[in-house]
């Protein structure tokens, strides 16, 4: 800290060296710039100056910041003879916000004291059978697969008979192949809008492609470019039906910690009301019920 007082102290004798006049009022050697009766002083730039800075980027950083600290000064004091007519306004926006910033403090304070707005596995399930019907899909989703090769391969049919096999060594060895054979399967086992699954297939966006889904649970073919592509669907859901657990769970959580979390700051809000009023810290002089 020595070095960087010794910076400063040299960056400030250089400043006011170059200086026409001289402030009219006395200035202590901890004071290193001066707006009006505002100064910067060698602990305020003590607390800004990164100490991991070398001697000449520091007396580069100690300028830049006096800089904008005389810029600053100069702007708030002209703002306030600009709008000293508003200065009330301002005086009341500014107790305003900070009014919600402690607002929004305690009421974070009352959700991290109460446990329960933690949500868990069982809420979320609970929380989906009891409202299913209004989980609603808004796009057809499906699950499936995709394999794409070379319309010369000689085995197409053998593949295609390993494809549409119930057996599990049959899929076992239909994998297979086309990993030895560098073919593109693509397998869809998690739920997937019904424009993705198109979109590994040589479709048209102009085409109405839904009359596939009828054929769910068969293996069918497409042509395009010297390649065969082999597909299947194996599950689908249509727009309007039930969405499944699995991609309602995030929204649920969420819908469920905004609850939580309305709920913990009311009964906190009922609660220190309740009490203000018994202890008579707060008191009611009208009923405007009446």
């Amino acid at each position: 800290m020595r070095i960087f007082s010794k910076i400063v102290t040299i960056f400030a004798v250089a400043t006011l060296a170059a200086c026409q006049e001289l402030p009219n009022y006395f200035v202590d050697d901890n004071t290193i710039a001066r707006v009006g009766r505002k100064e910067l002083r060698m602990s305020d730039l003590e607390q800004v100056v990164p100490q991991s800075l070398s001697g000449a980027d520091s007396v580069s950083f100690v300028g830049a910041y006096i800089d904008r600290w005389i810029v600053k000064q100069l702007k708030l004091e002209e703002s306030e003879l600009i709008f000293s007519a508003s200065a009330s306004d301002i005086e009341r926006k500014v107790e305003e916000y900070k009014q919600s910033l402690l607002i929004r403090k305690i009421e974070q304070y009352y959700i991290d004291n109460e446990p329960r707005t933690i949500i868990t596995d069982d809420d979320i399930e609970e929380y989906y059978k009891a409202h299913k019907s209004e989980f609603r899909l808004d796009k057809t989703i499906v699950k499936g697969r995709v394999v794409a090769f070379g319309e010369k391969y000689r085995q197409r049919d053998k593949l295609f008979e390993m494809m549409r096999s119930p057996k599990a060594e049959r899929q076992k060895d239909f994998r297979d192949i086309c990993i030895k054979n560098g073919f593109s399967l693509k397998e869809f086992t998690e739920w997937t809008e019904w424009s993705d699954f198109l979109a590994a297939l040589p479709t048209l966006r102009s085409r109405n492609y839904d009359s596939l889904l009828d054929k769910k649970g068969s293996v069918q073919k497409m042509n395009a470019d010297g390649q065969i592509y082999y597909f299947e669907i194996t599950e689908v859901l249509n727009k309007g039906d039930i969405r499944p657990f699995e991609l309602a769970r995030e929204d649920i959580s969420r819908v469920l910690s905004t609850l939580r979390r309305s709920e913990a700051i009311k009964s906190r809000e009922e609660i220190i009301r309740a009490q203000a009023l018994e202890n008579g810290h707060a008191r009611i002089y009208k009923d405007t019920e009446q």
